[in-house]
């Protein structure tokens, strides 16, 4: 096979794993193909749940003709046994010739133990193609591993002059529905959709992804250090169908059966100051599995997270419309002297989506 069909091979094993983002956590979502010379008798992504695993599933759909055949796998085939046989032994015991591995798995009871168990059974293996790629699709499941917090994503949705209400509150809508549309997308491809208490008792939010025909929504996270939230509000409407997590202080211990009860899960968490921690806060969640949040806000919010270096994707919709200086900004203050103390972010898309500007920032460390 040529170098230039192993990448071929790999982009569409790639773009099948992205089916599965927002959907299999803790599981990263990999995506595998399986080909017999130059056509392709298996194509699989991880499951809804996390299982089963990709390869599983490709080599289910190949039967006999994996005999032989080149694996193009986005991570490194698990070794170990832990709700599921390791996919190592099903592409051995499917008599595969060939596995191409986009990049490793850094947990501990996989590391190189899958590319090692495959090539003493006289499998050739091949890794590193389209590495980078990959490691961007399972950016959130690397940090999990290796950091112990998910991947997060802020968005950010703003006049031409960084405002996200008039100084009355009003703010729908200031982008149009196409952009609206976009950040409901955006919601279902990842885990969860974080928000600070603020924006809770402001908006009255759903957190759902909506016109998409989906069937499997994000979880609902509100980080509020008193549990001071609407008890009558969408939140806790619905918080029995779909999932709602509370991050709070020891300070909200009071409130917390009152939430549980209503279906709600409480998670206590670290305060700094006279805010929660936000470093603890991703903590937790990783702890829970959550491999990629998406976080809408309010400008507290995402000040603190900018603060702590814990964002790694920006995403900004920006408006076109002015609101001035007396409206609401879109971060908090961050409390900066110099401008070598900023955030600093690189360009990675720019686009036009209906009348707005969508631009995607990745976080420079």
């Amino acid at each position: 096979m040529t170098a230039g069909a192993d990448a071929r091979f790999m982009a569409l094993a790639l773009s099948l794993g992205r089916r599965g983002m927002g959907r299999v956590w803790p599981n990263p979502a990999v995506g595998c193909v399986i080909v017999q010379g130059d056509r392709i008798v298996g194509r699989g992504w991880t499951a809804d749940g996390g299982r089963p695993h990709a390869e599983v599933c490709a080599l289910a759909q190949s039967g006999t003709a994996a005999r032989g055949a080149t694996a193009y796998v986005t991570l490194e085939p698990c070794s170990h046994h832990g709700q599921t046989p390791p996919c190592a032994e099903a592409l051995i015991a499917a008599k595969v010739a060939r596995v191409v591995v986009a990049c490793g798995d850094p947990d501990l009871r996989v590391s190189g133990r899958g590319i090692s168990m495959l090539r003493a059974a006289g499998i050739t293996v091949e890794t590193g193609v389209l590495e980078a790629q990959a490691r961007t699709d399972h950016a959130g499941f690397l940090l999990r591993i290796t950091h112990g917090r998910p991947m997060l994503t802020l968005k950010l949705a703003a006049s031409l002059d960084g405002r996200i209400a008039t100084a009355t509150g009003e703010s729908q809508w200031i982008t149009g529905p196409l952009a609206r549309r976009a950040v409901h997308m955006m919601r279902a491809r990842h885990d969860a959709v974080l928000i600070g208490g603020g924006t809770a008792r402001a908006d009255d939010p759903s957190l759902t992804a909506r016109g998409l025909g989906i069937d499997r929504q994000p979880v609902r996270i509100v980080a509020s250090r008193r549990l001071d939230l609407p008890e009558d509000g969408q939140l806790a409407r619905t918080a029995r169908d779909i999932p709602l997590w509370l991050c709070h202080g020891a300070e909200a211990a009071g409130r917390v059966p009152d939430w549980q009860a209503r279906g709600a899960v409480c998670i206590e968490c670290a305060v700094e100051g006279r805010q929660l921690d936000m470093a603890d806060v991703l903590a937790q969640l990783g702890a829970r599995g959550l491999t990629r949040v998406f976080c809408e806000g309010g400008g507290g919010l995402a000040a603190s997270l900018l603060q702590g270096g814990l964002v790694d994707d920006l995403v900004m919709f920006s408006a076109g419309l002015a609101i001035g200086a007396e409206g609401t900004p879109s971060l908090a203050a961050l409390g900066l002297d110099r401008l070598a103390e900023a955030p600093r972010f690189q360009l990675a898309d720019l686009e036009q989506v209906g009348a707005d500007v969508l631009t995607r920032w990745i976080a420079q460390r």
